[in-house]
């Protein structure tokens, strides 16, 4: 699961003009928010997953999440000075640019396992080509993190097989899951307003390259190695990031109380 990519010459955030600045700022934020929203829906498993080691699992897969958040945060603060605390902590709903894919409840087990294998597939296609990037903050970060999304993909990748493979219960379950979140994965490769001018000057990848690459990972694995039913086509992507559905209030309300409850709070 490759995507090849052209390496040009480096630069950093001095090289960027100011409307790629903010381009890429966006875009670094819409790529935290992701994972913030998708790290809360993990972690909501923490004492509740089918066994013990699996609750260990994916409390860590969660804190991952939550740790790539904070880095593509710090690179956004890099360019704008932005905080990353009050950007998690202080934003309301209408403010957040995550996918509506990560903001679903948790649903069952096997909700929760296809929901984050698509996303894992993608997001480990994404960084593998931002390794490339010619920002070089970005490229770092990319080769940082791809570590962590690897083991990511291969774990849920088995979760999936094993609820498709298991019993009439998990397959019914697992199909169900796949059925009601294939809609949503579409979101992932919509381009947020001036990324174009990003991926020409390679900042960032291709997500209509991602696209067709991604669709054929998943079914192989779906449909060639789980025997999921897998739809023809994504369908179109819908609204843009600024649009939510009426889970994503709740979650924040949950995610920012303590932070908002005392804003001026410092460790000692």
């Amino acid at each position: 699961m490759t995507v090849s990519s052209q390496q040009p010459e480096t630069s950093r955030q001095q090289d960027l003009a100011p409307e790629v600045r903010a381009a890429l700022s966006a875009k670094l934020t819409a790529l935290a928010d992701d994972e913030l929203i998708l790290a809360h829906r993990d972690s909501e498993w923490t004492g509740h997953a089918p066994i013990l080691e699996e609750d260990i699992a994916l409390a860590n897969i969660a804190q991952d999440e939550l740790g790539h958040a904070s880095l593509y945060l710090e690179l956004r603060r890099e360019l704008d000075g932005s905080d990353p605390d009050r950007l998690a902590f202080f934003r309301d709903a209408d403010e957040f640019t995550n996918v509506r894919l990560a903001e679903l409840p948790k649903g069952d087990w096997a909700f929760t396992m296809v929901r984050q294998f698509l996303f894992d597939t993608y997001e480990a296609l994404w960084l593998e080509a931002a390794r490339t990037s010619a920002y070089t903050p970005l490229a770092e970060v990319a080769a940082k993190a791809l570590r962590e999304e690897k083991f990511h993909l291969q774990h849920t990748a088995l979760w999936v097989e094993r609820l498709a493979l298991g019993t009439e219960e998990s397959r019914r379950r697992t199909q169900a899951a796949l059925d009601e979140l294939w809609p949503y994965a579409a979101q992932l490769f919509q381009p947020l307003p001036g990324e174009e001018g990003l991926v020409a000057a390679h900042l960032v990848p291709d997500l209509g390259q991602l696209r067709g690459v991604w669709e054929g990972f998943v079914r192989s694995h779906l449909a060639g190695k789980c025997g999921l039913s897998v739809p023809e086509a994504l369908p179109a992507a819908g609204p843009g990031r600024d649009t939510h559905t009426e889970h994503l209030a709740p979650l924040l309300a949950e995610m920012q109380s303590v932070a908002r409850a005392v804003p001026n709070a410092e460790v000692w």
